[in-house]
């Protein structure tokens, strides 16, 4: 008979690996072997996958900031031969945040190309119920993906926020990190009427320390990394599923998943643990009409109105006016002289001196 790991042990390797704990220093800890590590993790891998799916949607979320963290599997795209693997060399992360609630609606590990960032925009849609405020950084592909996925008219407000490290004239890594002479940040609306005052990708840019520093296989300066892509994958999702539902945000004192109305309890890993384990494969979810954010109270209402067969929304851009303004009436004319009888003429003496 086969030895199961008991669901004390269960949970007391997970408890590790979420707070960063790599598997060497987890099989230390819980004296458990690192066969049976591995194996554990690719199973809570597949269950928050699972339990991401059906419960991360209906998302009702207005600002949605989108980024790519860095990481790679085996070795460095550099050190890539043409017959190893293709599933060695980078491995970007891609993350979909909501500013408030600070929730993480979507991600998707894989190279950082047309593909994955089409594929990781599609599932980002698929989980939003109102048009957002949507900001990433310049990485090009994003026009073409947020543009097929959010067709519709009026369905996405959309800008790129670039920040620019390298100064004027230098190309050397050396100095990535002086003060440009250039603008630091550049602001460029893409597609609707977003809100360039507070376009912005700072939230999901700190949310990129924050998976560094709870995933191993993240530890900058290449002190720790992947030797297989399911393994990578399954550490991915196994921190956004804790991140999500156990860990209590410092800023919002609740998990992004009950600010953002997911759920009514922070999780314990017991409680995550068992429900990881347990999900069964599910639909993923599938993209609804986006409604229209409502506005603050006392905030002017901007006149919009929805487009026919469910086309999107037609929306006023710019500011309407206060109210209509009378015409000012046009001032009478002089009175006309009498016209001279025929065959007279009127002498006129003209002053030549102002006399």
């Amino acid at each position: 008979m086969a030895h199961v790991l008991p669901m004390a042990k269960r949970v007391e390797v997970v408890s590790h690996l979420v707070e960063g704990a790599g598997i060497r220093p987890t099989t230390r800890l819980t004296e458990v072997s690192k066969p049976a590590i591995l194996s554990l993790l690719l199973r809570m891998g597949e269950g928050c996958e699972r339990l991401h799916n059906r419960l991360v949607r209906d998302v009702d979320c207005r600002t949605v900031q989108v980024d790519e963290i860095w990481s790679y599997v085996q070795k460095k795209e550099a050190r890539v031969k043409p017959g190893d693997s293709p599933e060695f060399g980078e491995a970007y992360t891609f993350v979909g945040m909501a500013s408030a609630s600070k929730l993480v609606i979507a991600y998707r590990v894989g190279k950082r190309d047309e593909e994955n960032t089409a594929a990781f925009i599609k599932d980002l849609r698929a989980r939003l119920v109102t048009v957002p405020q949507l900001y990433s950084d310049g990485w090009a592909p994003y026009v073409a993906a947020v543009g097929s996925s959010f067709a519709l008219a009026g369905s996405v407000d959309y800008a790129q926020v670039v920040k620019n490290y390298r100064r004027k004239g230098r190309k050397d890594d050396d100095h990535r990190y002086e003060p440009p002479r250039d603008p630091f940040i550049t602001k460029t609306p893409v597609f609707g009427v977003p809100d360039m005052q507070r376009a912005s990708t700072s939230h999901v840019e700190r949310q990129n320390l924050t998976i560094r520093m709870h995933i191993r296989r993240f530890t900058r300066l290449c002190n720790g990394f992947s030797r297989r892509l399911p393994h990578h994958k399954a550490a991915v999702a196994l921190h956004m599923m804790f991140y999500n539902f156990c860990r209590p945000h410092e800023a919002l004192r609740v998990t992004p998943a009950m600010e953002a109305g997911l759920t009514d309890h922070v999780w314990s890993i017991d409680e995550f643990v068992a429900a990881a384990l347990s999900e069964a494969p599910g639909e993923p979810p599938q993209p609804k009409a986006l409604k229209l954010p409502e506005p603050p109270a006392g905030a002017p209402t901007a006149p919009a109105r929805a487009l026919p067969n469910g086309r999107g929304f037609l929306r006023l851009v710019g500011s309407a006016p206060a109210a209509p303004v009378a015409p000012t009436p046009a001032p009478e004319p002089p009175p006309l002289e009498p016209s001279p009888a025929p065959g007279t003429r009127k002498m006129v003496q003209l002053k030549l001196f102002g006399e």
